[in-house]
């Protein structure tokens, strides 16, 4: 038997995940409440798994898995969450698994048997996040560039002088040199030449 607990805020839905662990010859209730705090005091007493809701009045996010991580084998989300960061941080901070609260008891209770089992439950909506998630990483500039900094590197690499830079952008020549301060002192590439290769290997402007 799988050894249940369950955090939600929500009275209604969470009864009705109380009410679907009762009738599952899978599962078994260790628990119910309304916070984290709430289900501490009441013990987990060795639970295999807690299903989250994502937004808890005490805590939240990856806090709230941390915290419940502690005391539990695995976890899985279900939240009408649709914060697509607040739930690949979630999972990166430990969840095993993610489902909206649309889902119904038969998804729900063939996620607890994965994720008891030391699988990892990836719906559909899970994994429409991750891809997402996966593609606005890949579009990101290497060494932590802003935006602005990205825009300044690009005309660097076009051959373009500090004053030249802050006419186009309409900015002082000082707050030019500072961006270029914090880009050499980011990159680690001192010579304007290394800059614009940089820029090139990085995306930051097309091919020449």
């Amino acid at each position: 038997m799988i050894r249940v607990a369950i955090l939600e805020d929500h009275p209604l839905y969470r009864q009705g995940l109380i009410q679907m662990i009762e009738v599952s010859n899978k599962c078994i209730l260790v628990g119910a409440a309304g916070s984290a705090t709430e289900m501490e005091e009441m013990g987990y007493q060795e639970c295999d798994v807690a299903i989250l809701d994502l937004h808890l009045p005490d805590c939240s996010g990856s806090v709230a898995v941390a915290r419940v991580k502690d005391h539990v084998k695995a976890i899985l989300i279900v939240s009408a969450s649709e914060d697509r960061a607040s739930v690949v941080e979630a999972i990166g901070a430990g969840a095993n698994g993610y489902l909206p609260k649309s889902a119904d008891a038969e998804e729900i209770d063939r996620a607890l048997r994965i994720i008891a089992d030391g699988g990892t439950y990836v719906s559909p909506v899970l994994a429409s996040y991750l891809l997402a998630e996966s593609r606005h990483q890949e579009s990101q500039p290497a060494f932590g560039l802003t935006p602005r900094e990205c825009e300044i590197l690009s005309l660097v690499a076009d051959g373009e002088t500090d004053s030249e830079i802050a006419e186009r952008l309409f900015i002082s020549v000082r707050t030019v040199r500072s961006h270029l301060d914090r880009i050499r002192d980011k990159t680690g590439h001192r010579r304007r030449a290394d800059l614009t290769r940089l820029a090139y290997e990085e995306g930051v402007v097309g091919e020449p």
